[in-house]
Parts: C-alpha cells; structure tokens; sequence
C-alpha cells in the first residue's frame, strides 16, 4: 500500500525527470544539386547549395575561388580554469579539426542506389572573449598592444603552424575575431604570454571543402546521409584540455539532388518514314534493276545527362522481338529493322561508341546506352531498313504493292 505521502514524493521524482534538460546536438545540413546546364554542358559536378555563414558570408570571392564553404555554429567553447603562461599545447588555445578527408555514404530511398561522399574541414575560426582586457592583462596601453603581446607569435590574425593566415582579424578591449585556414590534422596552437583567468569562444565557424560523386552514373532523386563528429578533449574537434565545447557533438546531414534531363526532339514530319532505294526509284522503274535494299535515315536531337534504354514496340510483328511491315491485300509480312546512331558523349555500357545498334522490342531486348558528359541537343540518327532478302520477294516486274506498319521508338530514363 502507497501513502498518500509517498505519492507526493514520487510524483515530484517524475515532474524532474521530466523537465530536465536535455543536451541536443548540433545539426547542420548540407545541400548540393546536380541539373544540367545547356550554357557549359561540360561541368558534370554538383553545386553546393547550403547558404554560407561566417567567414564565407562575409568573404565569398576567396571562398569562391578555393571551392570552400564555411558555416557558423552557435556552439560556445568555454574555460573550465585559468589558462596559464607558457602552458604545454593541450593547456593553451588549440585547434585539432578534422582536416583529412572523411567519406561517408549518401542512399537514395526510392531506387537504394548508394555513392560516397568526401568532405575534409578546411578552416576554423571564432571570436575570443577575454575576462578583462587585454591591454590590462599585460600591462599595455592599447587594445591592439595587448591582443599582440598576450599571445606567443602575435595576434590572432597570425596562425600557428601548420595553420595558414586568411588576413582576417577583428578586435576590441576583450575580444578577437579571427579564422584560419587548415591543411591537415595536425594541431594550431597560440601559447599565451600572460595568464589569463577565463576566456570564451563566442561561436565556432568552420569551413569545409567537398568531393561529391559523378552524378552523371546516378540516378535522379534524393542522396542523403550523415557524419558526425565529436567535439573536445580527444574528439574530431578538440580545443585542448582548458576550452571545453558546451555542446559535444556535432552532425552534417547531406542532401544531394539530382535532376537528370532525357529529351528527344523529332523534326517535323519525321514520324512518317518512306522506305526507298539508295537514289531513289529511278533504276528500278526505268531498267528493272531492283535495289538492294530500301532504308531511311531518321534524324533527331537528343539531350541526355544520365543512363537511358531504348527499345521498340511493334504494331505489326514477326516474332516476339522483331517489328515488320504487312501487305493486308496479299496477307505477307516482312521484317522491318531498325538501329540507332547516337552523338558523340554518349556510348555503350563499355564505353564504345554506338554506331548502328539494333533495336528490338520489348524490355527485355533494351540497350542501355550512358554519357561521358552532358549532351544538349545532339543529333543522332534512327536507321529504317528492310534486309536485303526480302527486297527481292516484294518488287518484282508488273506488280505494285503497299507494305504499312507502325513502330514506337521508346527512350526510357528509368533504369
């Protein structure tokens, strides 16, 4: 039996576990898209579509110019004691990041298509805030003196090595706002002069550099995927032993977007084919000299950023692959075949050029046909002939025949 009491006490456990904060972690996503551009149908690369924050927001040209993006994290980095003079490595300022490439793997929901994505933290920047100011924490007379005399190897717009400066640095009384670039995973430390009785980082900015897949062997949708980090003593991010993150995790969310484009564009008229002899009927009606073949070459205009098939589907057919033409009034069939020639960038499965490759119906007779590069508005060509064989069999002297039938061309981009 429970005493009214003990239920007071007991529900009060629950109110506390209850309202009890949580630590979440810091979340921040990465977009990037791949559509083809007609302008420069040579770029086959993703665009980075993730709004910069920090460094980059406020320098875009030179983030531009070294394909870096950087992003601004509300997380606080905070002492938990006073940092010493002259103090060893992981007892001053210091920055380990994960400079090195690190690969994580992007999925498509909707067809399970999987690709690796690479992304390498390529600069770290904050803004520092002193417990009093730094003139008065080594004894000089200006705010820039004593930003420069607090610190082993000047002010924070100088970087330690193997950190490289950007040239950025802002300063007041107590505060320094600084970012440098990173090369690798070794450690950038600033090894202060003067002790220091509590310092801050205000926020952490960060900027990163990308290796997306060739979205030209993906299929189109959504990639997405993550990669964590972990940030303190010891962690991906690590700020040494005295400046503690008050957030110790940090996770990139990827989200890759591809919008292939497949358009076939046939001139007008072009879906009507007349069969005829190399130079016309000339030969045939004036000397009786029967052609070897009668045949049209169809041309078109293709556009094509990803893998595609083609097939056909008769109207009339010999056999369960083959199309053909028929002469209702004599009931006779002949076969009808059909090839395709496709424009330079885009090639066979094993990369061979295609050059006359027959088209036979139903899916399980498809071609399968990929681009080395974005192709816009290319010409290729539909080959319509009726084999030799059967030329002999359908013009013969004194006889008129018509042989009709109908063929759909299919170009199908779901693979």
């Amino acid at each position: 039996m429970i005493s009214l009491r003990s239920l007071r006490r007991l529900s009060g456990c629950l109110l506390a576990m209850l309202v009890a904060p949580s630590a979440e972690a810091a979340t921040q996503e990465i977009r990037a898209l791949f559509m083809p551009d007609s302008a420069n149908p040579q770029r086959n690369t993703f665009v980075n579509q993730t709004p910069s924050t920090g460094y980059c927001e406020y320098y875009p040209d030179i983030c531009r110019n070294s394909q870096t993006f950087s992003i601004r994290l509300p997380t606080r980095v905070v002492s938990n004691k006073p940092m010493q003079a002259n103090a060893a490595p992981r007892d001053s300022a210091m920055f380990k990041v994960p400079g090195g490439w690190r690969s994580l793997t992007v999925a498509n929901a909707d067809t399970g298509q999987t690709r690796v994505v690479e992304v390498r933290i390529a600069g770290v920047g904050s803004n520092y805030i002193l417990s009093d100011t730094a003139a008065r924490l080594t004894g000089t007379s200006t705010p820039l003196e004593g930003h420069t005399q607090l610190w082993d190897g000047f002010s924070w717009v100088y970087a330690p090595q193997p950190c490289t400066s950007t040239g950025m640095g802002f300063f007041g009384g107590a505060t320094f706002a600084f970012f440098w670039k990173v090369p690798d995973e070794r450690a950038c430390v600033k090894v202060a002069r003067f002790p220091i009785p509590a310092m801050t980082y205000d926020y952490l900015d960060f900027a990163y550099e990308l290796r997306t897949p060739n979205p030209l062997e993906m299929f189109s949708g959504h990639y997405t995927g993550s990669l964590s980090y972990r940030l303190g003593p010891g962690g991906d991010f690590d700020f040494g032993d005295v400046m503690i993150p008050n957030d110790p995790d940090l996770t990139l969310n990827f989200n890759l977007e591809v919008q292939h484009t497949l358009k076939v564009d046939v001139p007008p008229g072009g879906d009507k084919i007349r069969l005829v002899p190399a130079g016309g009927w000339q030969s045939w009606l004036q000397a009786g000299r029967r052609p070897v073949s009668l045949f049209r070459d169809q041309t078109f205009n293709i556009s094509a950023s990803s893998r595609f098939k083609m097939q056909l589907r008769c109207g009339i057919g010999i056999d369960l692959s083959e199309c053909a033409l028929e002469n209702r009034e004599a009931n006779r069939r002949i076969r009808l075949e059909v090839s395709v020639s496709l424009p330079a960038g885009l090639t066979d499965l094993s990369g061979q050029p295609v050059r006359r490759a027959r088209l036979r119906s139903g899916p399980d007779n498809a071609l399968e046909f990929k681009p080395g590069f974005y192709v816009d508005r290319a010409p290729g060509t539909l080959h319509f002939e009726i084999p030799s064989q059967y030329v002999e069999s359908i013009l013969r002297p004194g006889e008129s025949a018509t042989y009709i039938g109908q063929v759909w061309v299919i170009w199908d981009s779901e693979i």
